[in-house]
């Protein structure tokens, strides 16, 4: 007897559901391994770290002044130390008297302000700082649901992760170098006395945060090779045993 064509192929259709069905309840599994939650945990730590460093006005400190009022001076005048971040700045501002307010603002208006106010290189370093930042701020998303999501534009997500992380780092990187090129500005001399020029702070000194950002950046690129760890610590022995017993939470840490 010879069956018509069509309930062959109707067969065919059913008997490949439960394979879809399997695939897809496989899919729906979740992986966190030690490397993972360590690569997740630095990525955190390095997005706020580098935030902190760009808003922070202390990447320049500039030499102590005793502030003086208009009258006679006091028994106890005040010492002020003026710094200057990326973008803003903290100065005493003079009011009424002896009475000193300090002011930590930003400085910029626009990127059309003179590179004397607002030094090019400034700008661009700028620039390099805030995308670097929303490119760590995407791995960040990234590194936090890669125990359920798998892949990103059909790639691996640690594969995407480290390469855009990699990115930022450069982009940090290059953002470094360029701040100490803006230090001959008409503002640095108010800061750090006449004495300076590109990679020359004269009385200045190098403030904190500066360094947080050479941290962060260095923190980024080992994140970016830590990816690497991350995707192979989720195709270890282990988990591959966990997924064939049809676990799909599987925990190594």
């Amino acid at each position: 007897m010879v069956l018509p064509h069509f309930y062959f192929s109707d067969l065919l259709s059913k008997s490949d559901l439960p394979d879809e069905a399997c695939h897809v309840r496989r899919m729906c599994y979740m992986i966190v391994t030690s490397r993972t939650l360590l690569w997740t945990l630095l990525t955190m730590a390095t997005t706020l770290a580098m935030v902190a460093a760009v808003i922070t006005p202390t990447w320049l400190i500039g030499p102590s002044r005793r502030l003086r009022g208009r009258s006679k001076a006091s028994a106890e005048d005040e010492i002020f130390t003026p710094s200057l971040g990326l973008y803003n700045g903290c100065i005493k501002v003079h009011e009424i008297e002896q009475l000193f307010t300090e002011n930590c603002a930003p400085f910029v208006t626009s990127f059309s302000m003179s590179s004397e106010d607002f030094p090019n290189f400034w700008k661009a370093a700028l620039v390099l700082f805030v995308c670097g930042l929303g490119l760590l701020s995407f791995t960040l998303l990234t590194s936090l649901s890669c125990c359920c999501i798998r892949s990103v534009f059909r790639k691996s997500v640690f594969t995407v992760s480290g390469t855009i992380q990699a990115i930022a780092g450069i982009l940090f990187l290059l953002g470094l170098v360029l701040y100490p090129a803006g230090w001959g500005s008409r503002r640095i001399q108010m800061v750090c006395s006449n004495r300076v020029g590109p990679y020359y702070i004269g009385d200045c000194s190098i403030g904190w945060t500066y360094y947080l950002a050479i941290v962060g950046t260095v923190v980024t690129f080992i994140c970016s090779l830590l990816s690497i760890q991350a995707e192979v610590s989720t195709s270890s022995t282990k988990v591959q045993e966990g997924l064939i017993e049809g676990k799909n939470v599987i925990c190594l840490i």
